[in-house]
């Protein structure tokens, strides 16, 4: 069931005139207001593969199924999928719908460079009963690297040069994981077509490799998103994918532009997906949806005028209908999906077509992410002055105690809730106040900022958002700084409790995330974001929490 939103309808059918359906399937650049020859012409042209994913990736079903028997035959315990972004979040998702098939390997998907994280996962491990697969399209991804020397390192002093038949990979063409993985003699390397963007790649083979390691159908996945293509040809109001990304962009344009995604216990996990390939694609040129994905869902009257929903029930639940029914009766846009969890490659593929469809619709190209480029070009650079100095060159904070120091430009205070209060009072309508954390990711931290959000909502009404770094980095990252000038940001910061060697590389995972943290920092106030760092000493989630709780009285 659809409930109607006019703007959309509006938009779709403007968008039908225009031939925008058939035009995205003949490949016509100038659908996204792309010149030929030029820069984003060449990016779109180069990361279209994913229309045809369902052909193109059925002759490397066997392969991928032989995978998954081999690991159920070796006994393996334990997969460790090391991967960021696009790499990562598709495997989490089949994780969570799928499950683990009796006798395939539990999956854990590891897309960090925390310490705590790292190492814990390192000493679960059971080497001889353990794969590794590396995930990177680009083959050098600097979290995904450092992983994988790590674990090399660890793998290798265990299994001296049977190492290498525990390792997997996933990439591009002539990558330097390609090249390594053949170096180091890697059980397998996939080889995924060069034209398909990392964050459209839930049906290549970044997707189907964890699905087969876990005993899920592969061949059911692909043929569900098949389907979902086919169906995604119609020039017509009943193409699934067209309709969503007419109703994203006709909120968008409306002023609507946080995209509150409501799901079902059963599709949790598809939130971070959603909100990866949404964010990062549309939120460029002042423009964008920002998905909030993870806030329960309240009262009609909670919410500000810059909210648009997007509901999705299964076979197996769904999300509160008469709450549903009472946001559109006060006036917010809602639109309602349904889909099968056993067909959740459909659900992949209507997003990723949806999102072209936006991305047409708001005039952008939603296959580039110019901005996160400049976050990793501040982490070189501060790597690179730490490696000379031994330090980071740091401000001293505006203001602290015992438990937290604060740093800003944005703002100013006597105290660190001073300065809270007087950014939470610049709060105005239409923003959004994202928290980005490098704090461990565990359920404690992730509950006390939910807290925070919960009491920010209710004294603002903004939306509030909640990454994990540097995984945000690969997501939000990009909407945060390309997208329009709209956010309030909290980083979160904390001393790392051990210094753990990244191989090879001069440095600890301490030092790099600490380098992540700082550079988006860095590239957030050049972008006139506002920005205010919080470093963290002792029990971080109750520091957060007291600190909050006397900025917001």
């Amino acid at each position: 069931m659809t409930l109607p939103y006019e703007p959309a309808a509006t938009l779709a059918s403007t968008l039908l005139q225009h031939h925008v359906v058939s035009r995205i399937w003949a490949r016509d650049i100038s659908v996204w207001n792309a010149v030929p020859n030029s820069d984003a012409a060449k990016s779109i042209e180069s990361r279209l593969g994913w229309l045809d994913v369902g052909a193109t990736m059925r002759p490397h079903l066997d392969r991928v199924a032989a995978l998954g028997r081999a690991a159920r035959d070796e006994g393996v315990g334990a997969v460790y999928l090391l991967g960021m972004g696009g790499s990562s979040l598709c495997a989490e998702v089949l994780r969570s719908v799928y499950g683990v098939a009796a006798g395939s390997p539990e999956l854990f998907v590891l897309d960090t460079t925390d310490e705590q994280t790292i190492t814990t996962a390192a000493a679960r491990m059971e080497p001889q009963r353990t794969w590794i697969v590396v995930a990177s399209k680009s083959g050098g991804t600097v979290e995904v690297a450092s992983m994988e020397r790590f674990f090399w390192s660890r793998m290798s002093a265990a299994l001296g040069s049977a190492a290498g038949r525990h390792f997997v990979a996933v990439t591009d063409p002539g990558t330097a994981l390609e090249k390594l993985a053949a170096t180091r003699g890697y059980r397998e390397t996939f080889v995924n077509p060069a034209d398909i963007g990392g964050r459209f790649s839930a049906l290549s083979l970044f997707g189907l490799v964890p699905t087969a390691l876990i005993g899920a159908p592969a061949h059911d996945l692909l043929a569900a998103g098949a389907a979902m293509a086919e169906g995604c040809r119609q020039e017509n109001h009943a193409n699934a994918g067209f309709e969503l990304g007419a109703f994203i962009a006709a909120a968008a344009l409306a002023g609507r532009d946080k995209l509150t995604v409501v799901l079902p216990d059963s599709l949790a996990m598809l939130g971070l997906w959603i909100e990866q390939l949404v964010a990062e694609s549309t939120g460029k040129m002042g423009k964008g949806a920002l998905p909030v994905v993870d806030e329960p869902l309240s009262h009609a009257d909670d919410y500000g005028q810059d909210r648009a929903f997007v509901a999705i029930a299964t076979d197996r639940d769904a999300p509160d209908k008469d709450m549903l029914a009472a946001l559109h009766a006060a006036g917010h846009p809602v639109l309602q999906l349904t889909t099968r969890l056993d067909g959740l490659g459909a659900e992949f593929f209507r997003w990723e077509f949806a999102t072209a469809v936006a991305g047409a619709a708001l005039n952008i190209n939603p296959f580039d992410e110019p901005n996160v480029a400049e976050a990793k070009e501040k982490t070189r650079r501060l790597l690179e002055a730490f490696t000379a100095n031994g330090r980071f060159e740091d401000t001293a904070p505006l203001a602290e105690n015992d438990e937290v120091a604060v740093y800003t430009r944005a703002f100013s205070g006597a105290t660190p809730a001073d300065i809270l209060r007087a950014a939470l009072a610049e709060v105005k309508p239409g923003d959004y106040v994202g928290f980005l954390s490098y704090l461990p990711a565990d359920a404690t931290t992730a509950h006390a900022i939910g807290d925070i959000r919960d009491g920010i909502r209710k004294k603002t009404r903004a939306a509030t958002t909640f990454g994990v770094g540097p995984r945000y980095l690969h997501s939000t990252g990009q909407y945060h700084k390309g997208g329009p000038n709209t956010p309030l940001i909290f980083l979160i910061t904390s001393d790392d409790a051990t210094q753990t060697q990244i191989p090879e590389a001069g440095y600890t995972f301490a030092t790099l995330k600490r380098a992540q943290a700082l550079g988006d920092y860095e590239t957030l106030e050049a972008h006139g974001r506002r920005v205010v760092r919080l470093h963290v000493t002792g029990d971080a989630p109750l520091v957060l929490e007291r600190v909050f709780a006397e900025a917001l009285a």
